[in-house]
């Protein structure tokens, strides 16, 4: 009689216990379910850390003692622009570059109108860029005429040139229409600004939103 009555229980057990765990798995499914239809698709993020900004954009420079070069490495980050450095054949010396010495190199080149000193050959795509920035520093008022021989040597037609300086004492004044007579009349000159103590990139970036 005990014997049967063991046997009832352990039958009783187990209805009980397959019940609570059919129980447990069809709120299992309906957990699953419910998470399923209100959850969104993800939508794959692309990374965009190491795409140039401004892929049609260069600054090219021309720097003699180093000045203008180190506003243009930092205009070139602040806008994520690639970089070009127009240099001379023969580099400058101090004797060359001393102004007050009318028989100085680059007295003799700027008293000149057809003065073109040789720049380095170099594999340079100008239709790759629609803007340039083209800095320089200023000489007797207006640009190098280094920098004529970088303008003649490319088509800049229908292209944007944005011009920044570097000055002991002069500001920019005409230096635009100046070198507008070395370009196409489809290239638009802008007169951007003499960008002197080296200036940060936050601040150029800044600047460079003027043209935009």
């Amino acid at each position: 009689m005990m014997l049967k009555t063991k046997f009832i229980q352990e039958i009783y057990l187990k209805e009980i216990n397959g019940g609570i765990m059919k129980k447990l798995i069809i709120c299992l499914f309906a957990v699953c379910f419910i998470v399923a239809c209100n959850s969104k698709p993800k939508t794959a993020v692309v990374s965009t850390q190491n795409t140039p900004k401004n892929s049609k954009i260069l600054v090219a420079y021309f720097s003699a003692t180093g000045n203008t070069a180190k506003v243009a490495q930092n205009l070139s980050k602040a806008i994520g622009a690639d970089i070009y450095e127009i240099k001379p054949q023969t580099l400058y010396t101090s004797e060359d570059l001393d102004w007050t010495n009318p028989n100085s190199r680059s007295s003799i080149e700027m008293k000149s109108q057809t003065a073109r000193p040789g720049i380095v050959p170099e594999n340079l795509s100008v239709s790759n860029y629609d803007t340039i920035y083209l800095g320089f520093p200023i000489w007797w008022g207006t640009a190098p005429v280094i920098v004529r021989t970088f303008l003649e040597k490319y088509d800049f037609s229908n292209k944007k040139i944005i011009i920044f300086a570097t000055s002991g004492s002069s500001g920019i004044g005409n230096i635009d229409r100046d070198l507008k007579t070395s370009v196409s009349g489809s290239t638009d000159i802008v007169k951007g600004a003499v960008l002197n103590n080296n200036p940060s990139v936050e601040y150029l970036k800044e600047w460079s939103q003027t043209f935009k």
